[in-house]
């Protein structure tokens, strides 16, 4: 037998106990017709053990002098093993494939493993064939983790462009081809959504001289005519503005007597003039935050909301609710995608001195372009006329916006009661 690391092409057959004998036959058959193919070094059979209540498992190698003659075998002779093995046992037999190569195990240093370091699977050449990790653990330099880190980015053909590109400027077409089968080539819808909205997140309400108030210079406090000996008449002026606060957030008990129990029995008056006064110590800057903190789950909770309405409105697609659902992961993905770049485009302006005009027409494009986005994709996905599209477009809009309301309202009134 040869030991050239050749590629090798392995069949493993699944087969019923009652054709097993039969299938031996067979198998032996291709062996001896395998061996007489130009580009084929070694042709050889083994068992694994069988298990209870599973088909006995059979497994062929192909062992090929170069890559040229696999492809040739896989061209041929390769590409008729199913239909041959069809033709003679039918569904008794099922069939898998795949190549790897010989192990290199002599080229192996004696501190080093044959099994991969991050699996322990059997390594067959470089990379693992079980997660892909590389053989052989060894230091890598910092220019191979930037690359890592940023690789994505700079080639043109990776999953992220291939992803982002489609998402911002083909409506639907990302849902189609995952219900499809075809998702290697893109990221995967949560993560995908994930990433976006961080990323609007990070750009929207990430002020550096705040969050970095350290790394820059302070600014000069602007003096509206007060003067430095007055403490007492600030003091005063204090006090009063307290008091006023105390008086714009008293809270009767007679104000919430028409609210349902449940709901009266955690609104006291008391928790609303507390709640009342802390916004209006701060002009309710702290209120703000605490909403912004909250956008983000509310959105999620939205996106199952928004799934079951497009699940009544299709009641005759026979979707799954998993795959209107991940319609609107993707709406929502777009929606922040666009968003990012229009906020980022504002910003170029202002830093380029560029017209005001550029902005605004970018705010009119966008509120054009998003629910022209939503119509086509439903249409791409779901494959209705346009008439009826756009009576379900009505209501699936209508609800959404009641949908987003009541979300922000909860996102609200959380925030309120958590200052």
């Amino acid at each position: 037998m040869t030991t050239g690391q050749g590629p090798i092409y392995e069949v493993t057959f699944f087969v019923d106990h009652d054709v097993v004998d039969d299938h031996g036959e067979w198998l032996e058959d291709h062996v001896r017709n395998s061996l007489r193919l130009a580009g084929m070094a070694d042709c050889r059979v083994f068992s694994l053990p069988d298990k209870e209540d599973e088909r006995a498992r059979r497994v062929c190698q192909h062992f090929f002098e170069t890559d040229e003659a696999l492809d040739e075998f896989l061209d041929g002779a390769g590409a008729d093993i199913d239909a041959d093995c069809a033709a003679h046992f039918g569904e008794h037999v099922a069939i898998s494939t795949r190549v790897l190569r010989e192990d290199n195990t002599h080229q192996i240093p004696l501190d080093e493993t044959p099994n991969c370091l991050n699996c322990s699977a059997r390594l067959r050449g470089q990379y693992c064939g079980h997660c892909g990790q590389r053989a052989r653990g060894r230091l890598i330099s910092l220019w191979e983790l930037i690359a890592d880190a940023f690789g994505d980015l700079l080639e043109i053909d990776s999953r992220i462009w291939q992803t982002l590109i489609p998402l911002m400027i083909r409506p639907g077409s990302l849902t189609r081809d995952y219900l499809k089968g075809r998702r290697a080539r893109y990221m995967p819808p949560f993560r995908m959504y994930l990433v976006m909205s961080v990323v609007f997140f990070v750009v929207a309400f990430f002020d550096p001289r705040e969050e970095l108030s350290l790394f820059f210079e302070p600014q000069p406090i602007e003096e509206a005519g007060v003067e430095t000996g007055s403490t007492d008449s600030d003091e005063s002026g204090v006090e009063e503005d307290v008091n006023d606060t105390g008086e714009d957030c008293r809270v009767d008990a007679s104000d919430i007597e028409d609210m349902p129990d449940w709901l009266a029995r955690r609104l006291t008056p008391e928790r609303l003039q507390h709640v009342c006064e802390r916004v209006n110590l701060d002009d309710g800057r702290m209120l703000m935050d605490k909403v912004l903190d909250k956008v983000p789950a509310a959105l999620i909770i939205l996106l199952p909301l928004m799934a079951l309405v497009l699940k009544a409105l299709y009641p005759l697609s026979r979707r799954y609710y998993v795959e209107h659902l991940l319609f609107f992961v993707h709406f929502h993905a777009f929606f922040f995608l666009i968003l990012t770049l229009e906020i980022l485009f504002s910003r170029l302006v202002g830093l380029l001195g560029l017209p005001e005009g550029a902005v605004t027409l970018t705010v009119v494009a966008v509120s054009l372009y998003v629910p022209v986005y939503l119509f086509i994709a439903m249409r791409n996905v779901y494959g209705q006329r346009r008439f009826v599209t756009f009576l379900k477009y009505m209501v699936l809009t209508v609800t959404y916006g009641a949908g987003f309301l009541l979300t922000m309202l909860g996102a609200l009134a959380i925030a309120a009661f958590s200052i």
